[in-house]
């Protein structure tokens, strides 16, 4: 189910984005000596629990309104987002690796706003990849005529809505990252713990849109339960992130 491999592909990244900058610069025995360290590293344990917990959640709810998928594949797909999840720490990695290119502009007076300087690079090689896979998929279906053969019918009518969704789409996902960056100058002693905590939002405020949306509804009461427990962890989980942040700032400021 997309739910479960989704949740340990996030999971995976938490954990991965979080502890591989610090370990490949040598900081990390530093980092577990900072005040306020144990709370923040024990606030990205939780957060995974919380995760995997939604993904289980979330894999109840397709069995109780979808009924057994025929299509699911551990086998197959566990694989696929184990590497899916090792990747996206990778993106996580190359923010932190630009940092030095980030204090440049914050030299230049970029202040707060440093952080979208690095996404140039970094973001060009995620389109790169996926641009290559979109022609590689191109080429395997024989797709390319579809550019500038138009669907029919309502299909055809269509198309400005499906153009303008996903550049809304674009754009929202560009600006999770914007406001990444103005938190991640924010973080002091612990800019390392700016990634796992965007992977636990991600998640966390992914499940609530769910339930306003009604996604939930016509599931067990076992299933809500395992939401509302997912929920509970990691509300628990930003709440330890961010006490562990508010110890070490409080000590810097004294």
């Amino acid at each position: 189910g997309f739910s479960l491999t989704y949740a340990i592909a996030i999971g995976i990244s938490c954990v991965l984005g979080t502890l591989l900058p610090p370990l490949v610069s040598g900081q990390l025995a530093a980092v577990f000596g900072r005040t306020g360290s144990g709370w923040v590293l024990a606030g990205i344990g939780i957060g995974v629990v919380g995760i995997l917990l939604s993904g289980l959640a979330g894999r109840l709810k397709e069995l109780d309104l979808d009924g057994q998928n025929s299509g699911f594949n551990l086998k197959i797909g566990l694989p696929l987002c184990l590497l899916a999840g090792v990747l996206s720490a990778v993106y996580g990695f190359s923010l932190a690796a630009g940092e030095p290119i980030a204090e440049v502009a914050d030299n230049h007076g970029a202040g707060v706003f440093q952080g979208n300087i690095v996404y140039i690079f970094s973001n060009s090689g995620a389109f790169l990849t996926t641009g290559l896979y979109c022609l590689w998929l191109h080429f395997r279906h024989r797709t390319f005529g579809e550019y500038v053969e138009l669907p029919a019918g309502p299909e055809r009518r269509a198309l400005p809505v499906n153009f303008a969704l996903a550049v809304l789409t674009g754009c929202l996902w560009y600006g999770q990252f914007f406001f990444y960056g103005l938190g991640h100058v924010r973080m002091g002693d612990f800019k390392f713990s700016s990634w796992g905590i965007h992977m636990i939002m991600l998640v966390l405020f992914s499940s609530l849109t769910g339930l306003v949306l009604r996604e939930w509804q016509g599931c067990r009461g076992r299933t809500r339960s395992s939401l509302a427990a997912a929920l509970l962890v990691l509300i628990v989980a930003v709440l330890s992130l961010a006490y562990g942040t508010y110890l070490s700032e409080a000590v810097v400021a004294h």
